[in-house]
């Protein structure tokens, strides 16, 4: 039996991508990008607070689930000590370096954790949603009504207990369906950080209209280059630190950049770990050239110098 020709059929295929969701360029092809106070370098700090259920019943295993026979305590457990222990070195370290970290929140954590929700709230620092749970993918096969449901719970959970507007969004392990950007749009948010393809903010299309892509770097990751590469902490804070330094330099020679890092406490919040991130941030405090704002501050500052595209 033939195969049917529309199967061969695919009218989005062109130069550079096969979507329409943005324009393509090339980075170093763009007007240079100004940060406040003349920066060359943005820098963004994302910590990811999760609840990972210990029986989870999702087909899709997002990164850091359980792995072992359920019930599996042995990952369980190691991270709601991120959520107990290692989020409290983690304030104390952004505090100590004059930091200012946004919080991607489960709604799902937010409720089981009244304590560390109430301490986020009276921080001020900028909130994100990140869906219900760490069982809860956006991914292709959700029915959209299902999909929207998730969404609208999620976001009305987490406004109500942080207290803020909550304009952006991260999804558990970066998945989004065909649909996850309209219902985003659709329920308010501004700004996602689901996709990783660039090193400065970019217009996204919806049919609810733009939002804003705010790269959140996977490379970089203490999560990824610590427990997937199997790197050491030193090893992870060179790399970011080199990371610093190269988007620093080309900042200088070819207008502003962003270094985006993203965090787990079950992670760096660890004993043995701690002081890694410390020299990060330690280094990162000690340039002078370094604008260092949570996120809907950098979206606001190169949606300001941008045009329709």
């Amino acid at each position: 039996m033939a195969l049917d020709p529309i199967h061969l059929d695919y009218p989005m295929r062109r130069y550079g991508m096969d979507h329409d969701r943005y324009a393509w360029s090339m980075l170093t092809d763009r007007p240079p990008v100004r940060w406040p106070g003349g920066k060359p370098l943005a820098v963004w700090i994302n910590v990811s607070l999760q609840h990972f259920p210990m029986n989870p019943q999702a087909r899709i295993r997002l990164p850091g689930s359980m792995t072992m026979p359920h019930p599996d305590l042995r990952h369980f457990t190691l991270r709601d000590y991120g959520n107990r222990v290692g989020i409290h070195r983690f304030l104390r370290a952004f505090d100590a370096h004059g930091m200012r970290p946004s919080f991607a929140i489960n709604a799902e954590l937010a409720l089981r954790y009244p304590a560390l929700m109430r301490a986020i709230r009276e921080r001020g620092d900028e909130v994100l949603g990140h869906s219900w749970s760490m069982d809860t993918p956006h991914a292709g096969g959700i029915a959209i009504a299902d999909e929207r449901a998730l969404v609208q719970r999620s976001l009305a959970t987490l406004r109500e207990l942080s207290g803020q507007a909550v304009r952006g969004w991260l999804s558990p392990g970066k998945l989004q369906g065909p649909n996850t950007p309209e219902l985003l749009k659709a329920e308010g948010i501004d700004y996602c950080a689901d996709w990783v393809n660039d090193e400065l903010p970019y217009r996204f299309h919806t049919a609810q209209g733009d939002l804003w892509n705010l790269p959140l770097a996977t490379e970089i990751e203490d999560r990824f280059v610590v427990m997937d590469n199997l790197h050491a902490e030193a090893s992870w804070a060179e790399q970011v630190i080199d990371a610093f330094e190269l988007l620093l330099a080309e900042a200088r020679a070819q207008g502003g950049r962003l270094l985006t890092l993203s965090l787990h406490p079950w992670v760096m919040g660890q004993p043995h770990r701690i002081q890694h991130l410390e020299t990060v941030l330690r280094h990162i405090a000690a340039c002078g050239e370094a604008w260092q704002a949570p996120p809907g501050a950098i979206v606001d500052a190169f949606a300001a110098q941008q045009v329709a595209a």
